[in-house]
């Protein structure tokens, strides 16, 4: 269960919040409510919440201020803006600098609900202590990596797994696709990743389908083909791969926290 505290001195908008969505669908609780971010400060402190979901402008202590100074302390609570229009630059400039993401106002419930859910499986794989297991964020470290001076062709194979994880896809169509060879192409998604394209496409396609069985609204089995395992069997065989349990008992053991492992095997097929 998340746990979130929500900062906005509009008072309206903050008690619409607070009493309007349907925290427990998306497995969070509101343990608290401010109207700035300086009568948030030791409510933070105090309540430890995973999340804190801010107003950038606000009088007192700004939602950007606030989140610099939860991270001068080390306090570990995820950040998400709340932001109109005319501040979008300036959201996104603070998401690359403290926050989790950032919301529109009027906040969209779906939005809202599919972040959250995003959140609360980064908290569940980051519970686990092995040192080893490569945090749900590693993938959007990947992509802005590639995106900032990393190999062109290892950035395109990136996005084309984010965009079409669904479908059938293989190294060597994308090789063809973009006039290389598919040997450079596996050495440098080795050398710029450190993962196959197999272990890639395999783990990118576990995270979305852990926010689905979060979710709790599909079967198994309709969780496998929305996203791009070839069928129950194979779904469940790759799950255990990396997460060593099968999809149920992850569901069972979620609140002990799990967290996707293993580079992969260097012969493994590089069509899934």
């Amino acid at each position: 269960m998340l746990k979130l505290i929500i900062v906005e001195d509009e008072e309206i908008i903050r008690r619409g919040l607070v009493c309007t969505i349907d925290w427990l669908r998306y497995h969070s609780t509101v343990v608290g409510d401010a109207p700035d971010g300086e009568a948030a400060l030791p409510m933070i402190r105090q309540l430890q919440p995973d999340v804190v979901l801010t107003d950038i402008r606000m009088p007192r202590l700004d939602g950007i201020s606030l989140a610099r100074q939860l991270k001068a302390e080390g306090n570990p609570a995820r950040i998400v803006f709340l932001t109109s229009y005319a501040e979008f630059r300036y959201a996104q400039e603070a998401v690359r600098l403290a926050a989790a993401d950032y919301l529109l106002k009027p906040v969209d419930e779906q939005e809202l609900g599919q972040l959250l859910e995003r959140l609360q499986t980064e908290k569940i794989m980051a519970a686990a202590p092995a040192p080893s297991a490569a945090p749900l964020g590693e993938w959007s470290e990947l992509l802005e990596q590639a995106r900032q001076g990393g190999n062109p062709y290892v950035q395109v194979v990136l996005e084309i797994v984010q965009r079409d994880y669904r479908e059938k896809l293989s190294l060597e169509k994308i090789a063809a696709e973009q006039g290389v060879s598919v040997s450079y192409l596996s050495r440098k998604l080795r050398e710029d990743t450190g993962h196959t394209f197999g272990s890639l496409l395999a783990k990118y396609r576990l995270r979305q389908s852990i926010e689905l069985l979060l979710a709790g609204t599909w079967r198994v089995y309709e969780i496998a083909e929305q996203t791009g395992f070839s069928d129950y069997k194979n779904f469940c065989q790759v799950f255990k791969k990396y997460l060593h349990v099968s999809p149920k008992a992850f569901m069972q053991q979620a609140a002990g926290g799990l967290r996707l492992e293993g580079e992969g095997n260097e012969h493994e097929s590089e069509t899934l």
